[in-house]
């Protein structure tokens, strides 16, 4: 392999852990998010929960005013009826009693059911501030765990960068211009081994003479297919193919 193609490589090798890095630090970053976002909802809830009971209250306050004023109103009917001497007007007291005392039980059933109600809501938010305060105990101890993460995330970024720097300082520029311009458009590895007359990039079949074009390695070789350059890598026999060549030595000594 071309020594200025090593170079590229190992820039490569080291831009891949960047990217790797940066995943993880975003992954971090969405779950402080996360959970921030669960604090703020529970907030949010506690806030609505407090208005709607602040709005019962004073619902039944206003409800509260007019049974007083319905109390009142069929007391001092009861004090005019006991007074009137003629039948008409006592039965017309006595009617507007009746529709004084019917308005007087649907106020006071209505305020039981408002007070029901705002009970119950009044339990919600007692549940909802107890969600709250354990989500924020339990959220400061992985809060801080994941910030840690993330220091340690941006401190190896920062040794990547400078062992990236000391780097590219020797490699080729024309070749670098090259790879910087594949890797941005790609951010995945763009020069990449041909491997059984195979593309390691995009993985389709290339032609018996690009293969030796690569495996000569005197100029720069893309793919066709996807544009990533390739290079040749000698690759270790296997044990299979290396067994043939074991039993020949064999019968060699043994003749």
């Amino acid at each position: 392999m071309q020594e200025p193609l090593r170079q590229i490589l190992e820039i490569q090798e080291l831009d891949m852990k960047m990217i790797r890095l940066i995943r993880l630090k975003r992954e971090r970053e969405k779950e402080l998010e996360q959970i921030s976002s669960l604090r703020a909802e529970l907030r949010v809830q506690m806030e609505e929960k407090q208005r709607e009971i602040e709005n019962l209250s004073t619902t039944i306050s206003a409800q509260e005013k007019r049974l007083e004023e319905s109390v009142a109103r069929i007391k001092k009917l009861e004090s005019q009826q006991s007074s009137v001497k003629k039948v008409d007007e006592f039965n017309a007291i006595t009617q507007e009693l009746t529709a004084a005392e019917k308005e007087r039980i649907a106020l006071e059933q209505k305020i039981s059911d408002l007070v029901d109600r705002r009970v119950s809501e009044e339990e919600i938010l007692e549940k909802i501030r107890e969600s709250l305060k354990t989500s924020e105990e339990s959220s400061r101890v992985l809060e801080e765990e994941v910030r840690r993460s993330i220091s340690l995330i941006n401190e190896e970024g920062r040794t990547l960068k400078q062992e990236r720097d000391e780097l590219v300082k020797d490699a080729d520029s024309q070749l670098l211009k090259i790879y910087e311009r594949l890797f941005k458009n790609k951010k995945d590895r763009v020069v990449v081994p041909v491997e059984n007359r195979t593309c390691s990039g995009c993985h389709i079949v290339v032609t018996a003479q690009h293969e030796n074009l690569v495996r000569k390695g005197q100029n720069l070789t893309f793919c066709e297919h996807c544009s990533r350059v390739h290079y040749w890598h000698e690759q270790e026999p296997t044990e299979a193919a290396a067994a043939p060549r074991r039993r020949r030595r064999k019968a060699a000594a043994s003749s």
